[in-house]
């Protein structure tokens, strides 16, 4: 591993996360900056608020793709060829260009640092580590949001439970700290971001999904 690698990796995990993709869907297709419109989110739920269903779904996808690249592209780069099994110093540089790609999606460079909630980019980061987690933690959401229909809390509910999820996996593969340490960060990120959301949702005035001007 050389020294400039590690580094090399957080910038492009950095830049990957930045990519604005909800911005860019309200600019090509509305003629609008996303960021005016209904909670200001550059994510997904946002889109779908303003732009429509078929736009959100393509920018959910683009930013579940930008978490997933950024740590297999750290991973692919910085384990040896035939490699025996899981190498910490390797699992905290992947799981940094995890956190990277979370930074860029909430702070991006090129939109002020003003971007999504990253529930989108932290799935898609969970899949490209610990794909039975990440799918795991995607099925709480959407079991939560079927009952309730409500994004914020279903994105909140998930993000709490994937500590526990991150502990039950490593008893296929033992302790890996790293990622424990992402779940933990990653927990405290999104329920960070969704402070406003969970004061809407102990008032009771929280919309649920479909609802004119739904912030999330």
């Amino acid at each position: 591993m050389t020294l400039l690698l590690p580094p090399l990796l957080l910038l492009t995990g950095y830049l990957l996360g930045s990519i604005p993709s909800g911005w860019l869907a309200g600019r090509w297709l509305a003629g609008i900056d996303i960021r005016t419109q209904g909670s200001g989110s550059t994510g997904a739920t946002n889109v779908l608020r303003v732009v429509g269903k078929g736009p959100a779904l393509a920018v959910f996808l683009v930013d579940v793709l930008k978490g997933t690249a950024a740590v297999v592209l750290a991973r692919w780069l910085l384990t040896p060829a035939g490699a025996p099994g899981p190498d910490w110093g390797v699992d905290g540089w992947v799981v940094a260009a995890g956190l990277a790609a979370l930074a860029g999606h909430i702070w991006p460079v090129w939109l002020g640092w003003k971007g999504g909630k990253a529930v989108a980019t932290g799935l898609g980061m969970l899949l490209g580590l610990a794909w039975p987690v990440g799918l795991a933690c995607f099925g709480i959401f959407l079991t939560v949001l079927t009952l309730s229909r409500i994004v914020s809390l279903s994105s909140v509910v998930a993000a709490l439970s994937l500590p526990l999820l991150m502990l039950g996996w490593f008893g296929n593969g033992g302790l890996r700290p790293a990622y424990l340490a992402l779940a933990v960060l990653t927990t405290v990120l999104v329920v960070w971001r969704h402070r406003s959301n969970m004061q809407r949702l102990l008032a009771g005035t929280e919309p649920r999904l479909g609802e004119k001007r739904e912030p999330a």
